[in-house]
């Protein structure tokens, strides 16, 4: 009976397999994004202020962001969770595939989102006239929260870490 409730469960992370599947279909959302960014900032180029150029580039580099954030979910997701992805021979194999472990994708995970926090913090900063005093602030806080956020899970992993070297 152990055995077989055993085998059940470790075949359960199977389950995971089409949510990374989706992932990979949620990829095209930001493209689409960056695609309709792109041709309005070359249409408009010619009209465009250096402040709307400006903006223009920082919500191409928010979409790129976010799009680097699912696949390294994508990857060291079900890389840590369904299967080892097997990959190694291939020219294109990204360095840190296989090397992620849980921790380390937390920690990449806040700080993109630091990242994509910081830069939609500039793009508010940038256009400060079209925000309430109340929304710069409410932004700027949640930026605050997740740099502390990131610094604190940054923090307990190092503890964790500095326990299990004593504990071994």
């Amino acid at each position: 009976m152990d055995r077989w409730i055993e085998s059940v469960l470790f075949a359960s992370r199977w389950l995971l397999a089409p949510l990374y599947l989706g992932l990979v279909v949620a990829l095209l959302l930001p493209l689409a994004g960056f695609v309709h960014e792109l041709w309005e900032l070359i249409n408009h180029l010619a009209s465009a202020t250096s402040h709307e150029i400006i903006l223009g580039l920082l919500s191409l580099i928010d979409l790129s962001l976010i799009a680097n954030l699912v696949l390294m979910v994508i990857f060291a997701g079900y890389e840590n969770f369904v299967s080892k992805i097997s990959v190694a021979s291939h020219h294109d194999r990204l360095e840190w595939m296989g090397e992620v472990d849980f921790g380390g994708l937390k920690l990449r995970l806040i700080a993109s989102i630091v990242a994509i926090s910081g830069i939609q913090l500039l793009r508010a900063f940038m256009s400060v006239s079209d925000y309430s005093d109340r929304d710069l602030m409410w932004s700027t806080v949640i930026h605050v929260v997740f740099v502390a956020s990131g610094v604190l899970l940054a923090l307990m992993d190092y503890l964790t870490e500095k326990a299990h070297k004593l504990g071994h």
